[in-house]
């Protein structure tokens, strides 16, 4: 059993990376790297939790609006940091509390799409949203570092490289849905 939700919150999480290696480009402290990466975290554990106690009442056919629910928040975000990086100087540090916990959130909406599968199944709901809080945090943490990394070997501005990043993403991500 433990297995199965190693395998499924591995596979949840991935989305996280993805939207964390492009948050990553955007210079913030490591503090607020960790707070992103726990708030990732905390939206993933607690979206299977809800998802398992509405059980049978949540309706199965939300499962694709969700995944575009997430897609359109990381696209805008994406577009308002183009629209303000054209707008704008380079700024020396950005840090939109907004977005940078927001998208977490949107993004867990798949998670609780799958907790409420869990929970029919009969899974924990309490282990199944701490396995999957801890593989996401892990995930996300990862992919700040990445992301940051990126940033610095590419040499152009910040908050114009992860909207380009954020944009880029959501529509590949978009076209790729079923």
């Amino acid at each position: 059993m433990i297995a199965e939700l190693l395998v499924l919150g591995s596979t949840l999480s991935l989305d996280n990376f993805r939207a964390s290696i492009a948050l990553g480009t955007i210079p913030f402290s490591w503090r607020r790297a960790v707070q992103v990466a726990l708030t990732f975290g905390l939206w993933d554990g607690l979206a299977p939790l809800a998802g398992a106690l509405l059980g049978r009442s949540f309706d199965q056919g939300m499962g694709h609006l969700a995944n575009y629910v997430g897609l359109v928040v990381m696209g805008g975000y994406g577009l308002y940091l183009l629209v303000q990086a054209l707008r704008t100087p380079a700024p020396e540090k950005l840090d939109h509390p907004w977005a940078l916990f927001g998208i977490p959130l949107s993004l867990s909406l798949d998670n609780l799409l799958a907790g409420t599968s869990l929970g029919l199944l009969g899974f924990s709901p309490v282990l199944s949203a701490a396995v999957f809080a801890a593989i996401t945090t892990l995930t996300s943490f990862v992919g700040l570092c990445i992301g940051r990394a990126t940033g610095h070997l590419i040499r152009i501005r910040a908050d114009l490289l992860g909207g380009i990043a954020l944009v880029s993403m959501a529509v590949v991500l978009a076209a790729l849905e079923p």
